[in-house]
């Protein structure tokens, strides 16, 4: 879905059992559980933050560049956003390129994915190092919709914010560094949903 992105995220307490779920309404895996590195990249000024754009430098099954422009929500409530990606054949290389042209990393995080595809959306089940979730991505509102209603989601519950958002959200209470959103960062840590003030979906 490269060039516009619109999605719906959720919080999960079970992520098994909506695997389960998707599994039962014959969804396609088309990524097995993979781990994802995840580099975020800003000038000094942090000149793309202030304009709410995202450019990242990601490893999963292959190396690739992304670029995301500020998030609107659209009918329905879903958020949408620019997106341009594409793949690098040296991860750390590409992370060099960026360097010498005047970026630095500000950002590094981590989660687990496994992605299905089923009636042309992409349910994607994200472990991170605060919980579990649920981002559902597809053409528009209702075809993304009509999936969390298969699943049993609480549309009421979707996130409208992004992973590190939530994680800022928290991270202060305790005493984490913003820019390490990695397992090792939180492995002592039980960060409740209440700090990032989201709901259940499930």
């Amino acid at each position: 879905m490269n060039g516009q992105e619109i999605e719906a995220k959720f919080h999960v307490r079970d992520l098994k059992k909506m695997e389960v779920r998707l599994l039962e309404l014959k969804a396609h895996l088309i990524q097995p559980r993979v781990h994802e590195v995840n580099l975020r990249f800003d000038r000094l000024n942090r000149e793309l933050r202030n304009r709410s754009q995202v450019l990242r430098l990601r490893q999963d099954d292959k190396a690739r560049f992304t670029f995301k422009g500020p998030s609107v929500e659209t009918t329905g409530g879903v958020m949408g956003r620019k997106e341009l990606e594409f793949e690098v054949g040296d991860f750390d290389i590409a992370k060099q390129f960026l360097e010498a042209i005047g970026f630095e990393v500000v950002l590094f995080y981590e989660k687990f994915r496994s992605t299905y595809e089923l009636n042309n959306v992409h349910i994607m089940l994200d472990e991170l190092p605060y919980g579990e979730f649920i981002e559902i991505e597809g053409e528009n509102t209702e075809a993304i919709r009509s999936i969390s209603n298969l699943l049993g989601l609480n549309w009421n519950a979707m996130i409208k914010a992004g992973y590190h958002a939530l994680f800022e959200r928290a991270a202060e209470k305790y005493g984490l560094d913003v820019s390490n959103l990695s397992f090792e960062n939180l492995k002592n840590i039980k960060i409740a949903i209440t700090d990032m003030n989201i709901i259940p979906a499930d």
